[in-house]
């Protein structure tokens, strides 16, 4: 089979042949028909992350079809259509785990990272880490939704926000593009928040029902006069853009942070305890979460804005995601 690898941290991505893999127990092999290039796949690539074992296949994003069943695998059959995410397997024994949060498992596999990605022909998965795909999702539209839909999806379901409250979401990118989707599926008062003009356009046509271009408005300031936001969803990688938005949360409202940034939030005590203001982070979620993404996707319309290209061109497609030139998730096909 074709996969395509990183033999060594910050070494180019490179198309090579490999062995078809075969599924040990509780494991089923995956015919990959999608895979989404994730900026975290720059973890592997640039070796930044713990424990990864090179020659390494880079994917978190991978859609397919079972292609093979290893022993003890009962609930799980022969063709059917699977996705795998970053939640690729916990250990079950771990603290975390024995409360039944099982993506904080101190031991949590992501494919990719801890066994070989879905930038391949074929892949191999534990059965923890399966969702199934809705037949009425296509596989490049599944795909981007098993790592930024469900980060955006998960994180707003479990804000505390209710139908009509104010919810901004900060960013207008690979997370934030979903998230004005989601939010606005979900029934709240979606407000959206980027830098320009530009994209006062596609905020409102994603279901935005106000657009804030941070660079001509005071954005804490419209947030106020709207009431206060309940939620914003920072998926935009700037902590220098979302600590001013603090001022805009309303009582018990929270800044929800999505966008990996190496800044600091910085922020007063006086900007949270009178308005009992709070900041949190959320980290994407398990199999079953994805399934619910995928569900809930294809009841409402949520759809990725993609660019596919073959896995062939995994470099040039790495790349582009990487220039942030990508609107919005680049998406391997074979």
């Amino acid at each position: 089979m074709r996969a395509v690898q990183v033999r060594e941290p910050n070494a180019p991505l490179e198309l090579v042949e490999r062995e078809m893999p075969e599924p040990a127990p509780r494991q089923v092999r995956i015919k990959v028909e999608a895979c989404g290039v994730c900026h975290s796949d720059c973890l592997v690539v640039e070796g930044t992350f713990p424990g990864v074992r090179y020659p390494a296949v880079p994917g978190h994003e991978v859609a397919g079809r079972i292609d093979k069943v290893g022993p003890e695998v009962t609930t799980w059959r022969l063709g059917q259509r699977v996705g795998v995410g970053w939640f690729g397997g916990n250990c079950g024994t771990c603290p975390p785990c024995r409360r039944g949060d099982f993506i904080s498992c101190r031991y949590l596999k992501v494919p990719g990272i801890h066994y070989d990605g879905g930038y391949a022909d074929y892949m191999i998965a534990p059965i923890e880490a399966l969702a199934a795909i809705p037949d009425e999702l296509e596989a490049v539209a599944a795909a981007p939704l098993l790592c930024a839909g469900i980060t955006t999806f998960n994180a707003l379901r479990h804000s505390g926000a209710r139908a009509g409250d104010l919810v901004a979401i900060l960013g207008i990118g690979g997370l934030g593009h979903l998230g004005v989707q989601f939010a606005a599926k979900m029934g709240f008062h979606t407000v959206a928040i980027a830098r320009g003009k530009d994209k006062e356009k596609l905020a409102l046509e994603l279901g935005a029902h106000r657009y804030i271009d941070s660079q001509a408005e005071d954005a804490a300031s419209v947030l106020t006069e709207l009431g206060g936001a309940k939620v914003i969803l920072a998926t935009a990688t700037s902590a220098k853009a979302m600590t001013p938005l603090i001022d805009g949360l309303g009582i018990d409202g929270t800044l929800l942070v999505l966008g990996a940034s190496p800044e600091s939030i910085e922020v007063s005590p006086l900007h949270i305890i009178g308005e009992r203001r709070g900041i949190g982070g959320w980290p994407s979620g398990t199999s079953i979460d994805s399934e619910d993404t995928l569900r809930f996707s294809a009841l409402t319309g949520v759809a990725p804005m993609i660019e596919t290209m073959p896995l062939t061109k995994a470099p040039e497609a790495y790349a582009r995601m990487m220039s942030g030139k990508a609107r919005f998730r680049m998406v391997l096909v074979p």
